[in-house]
């Protein structure tokens, strides 16, 4: 699982950077990225619930591990994903269509819902054992993520740095850890619990990055791109504390 776009490409235009609009202009931009941003994460989650509960995930999970081919099959579908999460990205930076960019955003949430259906499902046969209580396993990823997001966004917006910089280095990291899974994939081993710890930090950084070029670089008719690039990362930190949640489960 990872971000949409691992390219450190800029964009977000060389003009009229939100930085430099109005005081009115830059708080519109910012309310419009977080609303859509929290229905993005409301839409995915009515996504998720919905196919949980009209499709025969169960018999179609049963079958795919009897098969024996479930890495291949995540492989196939995580290449798909890459695919269709470029069109949407690309979508959303529409420089003529309002619509295509919703289009994006919303081809986006879709494409991640199906990403997640498979671990979503592993995720509902795990519960965390705390303080001698049983935990949901998803509910606490979610509470967790949500935690994370909102302690980085917070850092951010008080510091006001620009971690633009980061953009390169997020690149570079982003291809390593693709270049980890497929490896994973075909050679046939386990990536541990410290590859999650490594990539919930991969997309804290994401989350930096994100949020800076939010107050910095995008311009203000930007906030469906914005709220997509914020989704993204979100996602990415769920998909891997989910993981983490799930590995220390079934160590119980």
């Amino acid at each position: 699982m990872n971000r949409s776009d691992f390219t450190a490409s800029n964009p977000y235009g060389m003009f009229g950077a939100v930085a430099d609009a109005p005081v009115d202009a830059r708080a519109t931009f910012i309310r419009k990225t977080y609303t859509h941003l929290a229905l993005a994460i409301y839409a995915f989650a009515a996504v998720c619930w919905f196919m949980f509960q009209t499709l025969p995930i169960d018999r179609w999970m049963q079958g795919l591990g009897q098969a024996g081919n479930m890495s291949y099959i995540m492989l196939a579908l995580m290449l798909g994903f890459m695919v269709v999460s470029w069109v949407a990205n690309s979508w959303a930076h529409s420089e003529t269509s309002v619509n295509l960019q919703y289009a994006g955003l919303v081809l986006y949430v879709f494409a991640q819902a199906v990403m997640f259906v498979p671990i979503l499902w592993i995720a509902q046969h795990f519960t965390l054992q705390y303080a001698g209580q049983n935990i949901n396993v998803i509910g606490a990823a979610g509470v967790t993520t949500l935690l994370i997001f909102g302690g980085l966004t917070a850092f951010v917006w008080l510091t006001k740095t620009d971690f633009s910089f980061l953009g390169a280095a997020l690149g570079i990291g982003g291809m390593a850890a693709l270049a980890a899974i497929v490896a994973s994939v075909l050679f046939g081993f386990h990536l541990g619990i410290w590859f999650s710890v490594l990539m919930v930090a991969f997309a804290a950084g994401y989350i930096l990055y994100d949020t800076s070029n939010i107050m910095h670089h995008y311009r203000p008719t930007q906030h469906v791109a914005a709220s997509l690039a914020l989704f993204a990362s979100v996602a990415l930190l769920f998909w891997y504390v989910l993981r983490i949640m799930i590995s220390l489960s079934s160590r119980e």
